[in-house]
């Protein structure tokens, strides 16, 4: 059951008319909640189960969804509950929205995940269909020459087929920038010889994917961090902190994801 809020201004919220225009809708009789005709400006409703209706058309209610960015530690799960009672990134947000995960990182993996009840962009900023990239920094073994380079920009194969084309940049043996920002507990801020910072775009999401590309090409990864995921990005969030996405950075987010209309503010996001 959600917030009850005045009729007038659910049919407002969702764009079917002014407020002032709604109640006139309400006086002559063209509105029903439910199959029953509602005169009366008063009366509030639940537009998450109530079944409003103008004309005899239903509303669509846009619903208010959570968005939230947080800097996953080692050592915690990418999922909603575990059955040994191991830490997961739900446990460390809590909110009374059901969030779950968006974009799965492996326990020893650190960084950007965004946790949301939004099913719709959940798919759109995942799924390879859609192409959005997810950027990564890590820790290798070896330096990846230019060989290794052009292998992971073609695709590896990985379970008979091949993965995505990825852009990987050597960053060098200090610690890049954005991994300060961030903080990362237990690195060294240059990294001894023969060790090397990469950083790796990619458009899809399969398991272990960077883990294994990186692998497959002779450098396996000694820490992983997301920093980045369609405009979204990790910035100075440290280990175990959370925050809301700001507006500007919602907005961003819908219209990068082709949402922005169908994500327009809901009539549940104000006060009734």
């Amino acid at each position: 059951m959600g917030e009850k809020i005045r009729l007038q201004k659910v049919i407002a919220g969702a764009g079917i008319a002014s407020r002032r225009k709604a109640e006139e809708l309400i006086r002559a009789g063209r509105v029903r909640v439910n199959g029953k005709v509602v005169t009366q400006l008063g009366t509030k409703v639940d537009p998450t189960t109530d079944v409003i209706e103008v004309d005899g058309q239903r509303i669509q209610v846009a619903r208010e969804y959570t968005y939230i960015l947080l800097h996953k530690p080692r050592g915690v799960l990418s999922t909603t509950s575990d059955p040994y009672g191991r830490p997961t990134v739900v446990d460390l947000v809590p909110v009374a929205a059901r969030l779950f995960p968006v974009g799965r990182l492996d326990a020893d993996s650190e960084g950007l995940i965004l946790l949301t009840d939004d099913g719709t962009v959940a798919e759109r900023l995942t799924h390879p269909r859609y192409g959005h990239p997810k950027e990564y920094i890590a820790l290798v073994i070896g330096v990846p020459d230019a060989k290794a380079l052009r292998a992971l920009a073609r695709g590896i194969v990985l379970d008979g087929r091949r993965t995505s084309p990825a852009t990987v940049t050597v960053l060098g043996r200090r610690v890049p920038p954005e991994i300060l920002a961030a903080g990362a507990p237990g690195l060294q801020k240059v990294s001894p010889k023969g060790f090397s910072w990469v950083r790796v775009v990619v458009t899809e999401g399969r398991k272990h994917l960077v883990r294994r590309m990186l692998k497959a090409v002779g450098h396996p990864v000694l820490r992983l961090f997301r920093v980045g995921m369609g405009p979204l990005r990790l910035g100075r969030l440290q280990p175990g902190e959370w925050r809301h996405l700001t507006p500007k950075e919602r907005q961003r987010l819908l219209v990068a994801l082709g949402l922005a209309q169908e994500n327009a503010p809901s009539a549940t996001s104000s006060s009734s």
